[in-house]
């Protein structure tokens, strides 16, 4: 029969914040002993809040073993709740901070290497220059890992580029916003023989050579799907990274194709590198900048803020060409 937790008896009045944040701190650490070094308490004091956690909730928290403890599925589910309480502890905190003084507080920020470098350091720019006292703190993630952060309250949101067929996929605890599109187009040398030609078809440079992303890299199945739909086996590749520059500087002044998102392309050029999108058309999707956040989250206002900054600057890469040659219409969510 399920034993019902008494909250007022067992829970509201014995459990404390303190208590969670030792039991946390076992859990990273795998050891009662170190969690005791950690926090600066005896071991016995650790055992004891351990002890009396299981006792109240009447359930074993952790499995010991000769090579220290391990949380169990009740310590899983309380470990989970701990994260989302001290989270929600910390952004009311943050809004204290900024209710008091609107010129401080944080943001933490997540970025796929597109946005990264695109939006992100315009965005940066104007927010810090509205508050140049909050603190920002950013992070290149890959794909794999933003939505995991987003969970375990690393980051406030994240930038990532995703596929508009893919967007109906995205998990119901998160909430996506959809910045810009944008589109992936061949990228030469400016002074490459392929600049000059006024269209070209994606089976003429299948044995150049090329520079693409990794195997794990965001874009590459969508490259792959690329050359698929052409009838084409994907080019096997010259040199592969995942650098956005370190591929700009390969392919500019060399022979080397590549392929980039229309934003990224334009920002290169802006930095000055000899290169141009060339006239293939690529029939492939459309890809979306967005800002995820976390949706059952509340934001604090001075992330609210800089989100508001990432919309303006967002709302300024709309319509803009890549390069000399027309792109393919992106077609927007909203059908426009």
């Amino acid at each position: 029969m399920l034993r019902k937790i008494d909250w007022e008896s067992q829970i509201g009045r014995r459990l404390k914040l303190r208590d969670l944040h030792v039991f946390s701190t076992v859990v990273q650490r795998g050891s009662m002993a170190k969690a005791a070094r950690q926090l600066g308490v005896s071991h016995p004091a650790v055992s004891e809040v351990i002890a009396d956690l299981e006792h109240a909730l009447r359930v074993r928290l952790l499995d010991r073993s000769a090579q220290g403890v391990e949380s169990t599925i009740y310590g899983d589910a309380l470990l989970k709740c701990s994260v989302a309480v001290f989270d929600d502890l910390k952004q009311g905190i943050r809004d204290i901070e900024f209710l008091s003084d609107a010129t401080t507080g944080e943001v933490r920020i997540g970025s796929m290497e597109a946005p990264w470098f695109t939006l992100l350091p315009d965005a940066i720019r104007r927010f810090s220059q509205q508050y140049p006292r909050v603190q920002v703190n950013t992070d290149l993630i890959d794909h794999s890992e933003a939505f995991l952060a987003l969970r375990e309250r690393r980051y406030d949101c994240v930038l990532i580029g995703i596929e508009m067929g893919l967007l109906g996929k995205v998990a119901d605890d998160l909430t996506v916003e959809i910045l810009y599109d944008d589109a992936v187009i061949v990228v030469a040398c400016a002074h490459s023989k392929w600049a000059r030609r006024p269209k070209i078809d994606l089976a003429e440079l299948i044995e150049e050579p090329w520079v693409v992303g990794g195997s794990r890299a965001w874009g590459r199945p969508m490259a792959e799907e690329i050359f698929g739909a052409a009838g084409l086996s994907y080019p096997n590749p010259r040199i592969a990274t995942n650098s956005i520059i370190l591929r700009a500087g390969l392919i500019a002044g060399s022979p080397y194709l590549g392929m980039f998102l229309t934003s990224v392309l334009r920002r290169l050029i802006a930095h000055n590198y000899a290169l141009t999108a060339l006239p293939v058309d690529l029939h492939a999707n459309a890809i979306s900048i967005a800002i995820v956040t976390l949706k059952n989250r509340t934001l604090s206002p001075v992330v609210e803020r800089f989100l508001a900054c990432a919309r303006e600057v967002a709302a300024s890469f709309a319509g803009k060409p890549a390069g000399r040659a027309a792109r393919p219409r992106v077609r927007r969510p909203n059908g426009r």
